[in-house]
């Protein structure tokens, strides 16, 4: 066979190879773990409500993944992208906010998102509820802010209807056991009710940052339940320097030895440090003051090798039980 014949014929096989179509089973199987959630139901939900769900979004690939755009197909809903880039391995977000100021009635839309790297593609989002009209949360979401440990806090949620003269709310009820929902009948009187909702944070509610739905449960037969979103973020009074401890490479059994440095506004002596993975070691503090400066041997237990994250948690007591929590990674090698 002459070679420039078979030159040829090699050329048309690989240009036929090329339009080989991607199996469908491929192209979903990295969609399904890359967008894990793809749809979310919001249910019944008052006007002026914060109404907001996190689509989580996974790179599966093993090179960047950067997403160009995303369109809703209806005003009801608006899309926020969180994260445009995500690195291999790493999660973003995609954030479908329902518009209960402007919206009322059975509502929908589908988030297109599209992706242009590492390949071109675009994957379908839903999000549905219904916005009902008769009733209206003020402010739509009780938030808190910042909250000191141990401290407990009071945020209120003001609840208008206009319709049955004999609608009322039951019960209002939380997921979280350190928070406290409360409900009064402020007024009613020509198809109008009145309510108003407190929250209360115990001193129990632990460090970090905090999203409840609070369901508030009607006499309406037809649309009974309602949520109510809250949010917060409980810090401590205890600061910790420094806040990421990188230890490196270390051995099992070997130990690091790491200066702490913690600082409150009133005295305080530490109780107890801790860490996952790690047996730590420390001189107990002599007296309670508002600076603490120790130094604390950490030692790598035998629980396997390569990297190693945990929090270091430190336990102090003032006037009131606090904690702290500092990031520390290492490399554990072979012996």
């Amino acid at each position: 066979m002459p070679a420039a014949t078979a030159m040829i014929r090699l050329t048309i096989f690989a240009l036929l190879c090329s339009l080989v179509p991607v199996p469908v089973s491929t192209a979903a199987d990295w969609s399904a773990s890359a967008f894990p959630v793809k749809k979310h139901d919001f249910g019944t939900v008052a006007v002026a409500s914060k109404t907001e769900f996190e689509f989580p979004i996974r790179n599966p690939f093993k090179t960047t993944m950067h997403i160009r755009s995303v369109r809703t197909s209806c005003g009801c809903t608006t899309a926020i992208l969180k994260d445009q880039t995500i690195e291999p391995g790493q999660t973003g977000t995609l954030l479908a906010r329902f518009n209960t100021g402007t919206f009322r009635g059975k509502r929908g839309a589908t988030l297109t998102v599209v992706i242009d790297r590492p390949r071109f593609s675009e994957v379908r989002l839903r999000v549905d509820g219904y916005i009902r009209s008769d009733m209206v949360f003020d402010p739509g979401a009780i938030e808190f802010g910042a909250i000191e440990q141990a401290q407990a806090a009071t945020s209120v949620s003001k609840v208008s209807y206009a319709g049955r003269r004999d609608w009322k709310i039951v019960d209002v009820r939380s997921n979280l056991p350190w928070l406290a929902p409360q409900f009064a009948e402020v007024s009613r009187g020509n198809g109008r009710a009145n309510y108003e909702i407190s929250v209360t944070i115990s001193e129990e509610a632990p460090i970090g940052f905090f999203q409840d739905e609070l369901i508030v449960q009607t006499n309406d037969r037809g649309m009974p339940t309602v949520p109510l979103r809250v949010n917060g973020e409980v810090k401590s009074p205890l600061t910790i320097s420094p806040q990421a401890i990188a230890i490196g490479k270390v051995k099992p059994g070997e130990s690091v030895r790491q200066k702490i440095v913690l600082i409150c506004r009133e005295p305080f002596q530490v109780e107890s440090i801790t860490a996952e993975g790690w047996d730590v070691e420390f001189q107990p503090t002599a007296e309670a003051k508002k600076t603490q400066i120790l130094f604390a041997e950490f030692t790598a237990l035998d629980e396997g090798v390569g990297p190693r994250k945990t929090n270091v948690v430190i336990e102090a007591q003032g006037q009131k039980s606090m904690s702290a929590e500092a990031l520390l990674t290492a490399e554990i090698r072979d012996r």
